[in-house]
């Protein structure tokens, strides 16, 4: 199954949990070989292939005992300023999201009643 937006949060941390899951079987790791590596324990690691929720902590200490630490730069990549904001901004990088900018016009053209 693919990641795929529609796709409700439950279901993409199921499909996660079977992904690392299949993972760990491919490296001949057991449960408890891949807890005691993390450093974590086994029924966390049971919790997290059934697709239930963890700390964010506990997700990079699995990734990283399964080889898989690159693939969460490719899945969240690095992000800069670009260099026309640098020019507007005069060098200084933007710390804050405004508001102003993020509100989308409103189309008042429909009105309940109007479907005539």
């Amino acid at each position: 199954m693919n990641i795929d937006p529609m796709l409700t949060d439950q279901a993409i941390l199921h499909e996660i949990g079977q992904r690392l899951n299949r993972r760990r079987v491919e490296l001949n790791l057991t449960q408890a070989q891949l807890a005691e590596q993390a450093g974590i324990g086994k029924r966390t690691v049971e919790r997290i292939e059934a697709g239930e929720s963890t700390q964010l902590s506990t997700l990079v200490r699995i990734v990283r005992v399964l080889g898989l630490i690159n693939a969460l730069d490719a899945a969240i990549p690095a992000s800069g300023p670009r260099p026309l904001d640098l020019l507007k901004l005069k060098g200084r990088e933007r710390q804050r999201a405004s508001s102003k900018n993020n509100q989308q016009p409103v189309d008042e053209s429909w009105s309940w009643g109007d479907e005539s």
